[in-house]
């Protein structure tokens, strides 16, 4: 029997979606029928973190409504290490190849090289078509013919480069879908997340920004910085969980003029700068790029109860600085957090607490949705000053400056600090200088920002190169 003539296995990894998808189009031209298979990988389900195994479960349930809905059995779901399952599966139905969207992160490769391995040993093949970024972490190199390790240069890079435009549009009503029989049943989503997670939610999320006249694409150079006018597209969630393809974003944005969509894209640039990174580095996640800081003096919370005592403080938001509070329990409820605050409440972590950068991470990793590893590890690598293209460690955000800036009346704080609802003027930002100290219910400041800054700046002259 010829190969076109057996089925082809499209394994779904980062790419929910049925649109823009060059790995699920390979499957198409490569079989008689498709078989979509996630695996579920006790590895990543032992380290996926609340927010995203329930993401996760959402967008499975997404995919698979719209596969049935296209004519077929649905989403085939088999529990076991990847390469069991991919090579068992495809023994099962006789499939000579499986097509994947590339993955570049550190665990991926490994993943895949064992799953091409077991297909290799059976007469199969892995066959990666695409990957979730719109320039391939390991394309673009300097003129020395190295790694980028600043972004300025790589964003040029990028840009003259260019981004492939969308990939054809897969008819899926007339694909011939098939299914395995060791296929198990869908986790039963959280209603509320089933209303946004999926390529359509995302797709008309995506498009109801475009067309907003106001805090749109033409204000986002302006606006996105303010969390209480929340000017942002929001597309962090569809691009970690392949809800959207960048191209597609970066093909709506280039129909755009001004500095507003060119600002977004440039976001885009970033996300697809650090998966580079990390493709050249993969003991980034865990390692400062910057090896002089691995000696850099950091209060343990394992060892020491204020430092523990501190984190619990930082990661319910209790710290009596209302911008940092607001930030963390905003995460907590929505499992997002606007991106200026990120930042703030991350210098506040590194720097005025003196915590290390990785309990930050594990904490976003475990509570965002749109928790990605590249993004998540370098973005607190960067605030901590000892990433690629950092932030100099000298920067210490002043969180009340900051809130003063960039949530002036207070807004943003009222919404997820309700203890200070009541507080009016410049008390907002500092309610322990109301009259009779802060409202009832609401600490006063862990630490004082002046001092830890000092102290943060003396433990970092011991690093300094």
């Amino acid at each position: 029997m010829a190969d076109r003539d057996r089925p082809t296995i499209w394994w779904v990894r980062r790419d929910f979606r049925l649109a823009d998808n060059p790995a699920l189009g390979a499957a198409l031209e490569g079989g008689a029928a498709v078989l979509p298979l996630f695996v579920s990988d006790p590895v990543l389900r032992g380290s996926a973190g609340r927010a995203r195994a329930a993401w996760l479960a959402a967008a499975r349930a997404d995919l698979d409504r719209d596969l049935r809905e296209a004519g077929g059995p649905g989403l085939s779901v088999v529990e076991g290490r990847p390469e069991d399952v991919v090579a068992g599966v495809a023994a099962e139905v006789d499939a000579p190849t499986v097509h994947v969207s590339a993955d570049f992160g550190p665990y991926g490769r490994l993943r895949d090289a064992r799953v091409a391995d077991a297909l290799t040993a059976a007469g199969r093949e892995l066959h990666a078509t695409g990957s979730p970024y719109g320039v391939a972490p390991g394309t673009l190199l300097n003129q020395y013919g190295t790694p980028f390790s600043v972004f300025s240069p790589f964003h040029r890079t990028w840009l003259a480069h260019g981004v492939h435009g969308p990939a054809p549009a897969v008819a899926a009503d007339a694909v011939t879908w098939t299914a395995s029989t060791q296929r198990v049943g869908l986790e039963e989503p959280d209603p509320e997340l089933a209303r946004h997670a999926g390529e359509r939610a995302a797709r008309a999320s995506w498009h109801a920004w475009l067309a907003r006249g106001q805090d749109g694409p033409a204000d986002y150079k302006r606006l996105h910085d303010v969390p209480a006018v929340d000017a942002t597209a929001h597309v962090s969630k569809a691009l970690r969980w392949g809800h959207l393809h960048p191209r597609t974003l970066l093909a709506d944005l280039a129909e755009l003029t001004g500095e507003g969509p060119a600002a977004i894209a440039r976001q885009v640039a970033w996300r697809d700068f650090y998966a580079d990174v990390l493709w050249h580095r993969p003991d980034a996640t865990r390692r400062p790029v910057q090896p002089r800081f691995r000696d850099f003096e950091r209060d343990d919370p394992r060892t020491s109860g204020t430092a523990a005592a501190r984190l619990d403080a930082w990661q319910q938001g209790r710290t009596g600085y209302p911008l940092v509070d607001a930030g963390m329990r905003q995460m907590l409820a929505e499992g997002w957090m606007h991106n200026r605050v990120r930042l703030v409440v991350g210098s506040f972590l590194v720097k005025d607490l003196h915590l290390p950068w990785e309990d930050g991470a594990a904490w976003f990793m475990e509570h965002l949705h749109d928790g990605d590893v590249a993004n998540n590890q370098l973005n607190w690598q960067w605030v901590a000053g000892c990433g690629n293209d950092p932030s100099p460690f000298y920067r210490v955000f002043n969180p009340v400056l900051q809130s003063q800036k960039f949530d002036p009346d207070g807004a943003y704080i009222r919404r997820w600090v309700p203890e200070l609802g009541a507080l009016t003027g410049p008390h907002v930002h500092e309610p322990w200088l109301a009259p009779g100290g802060p409202p009832a219910g609401y600490p006063g400041p862990v630490v004082d920002h002046k001092a830890e800054r000092l102290e943060a700046l003396d433990r970092y002259q011991q690093v300094r190169g």
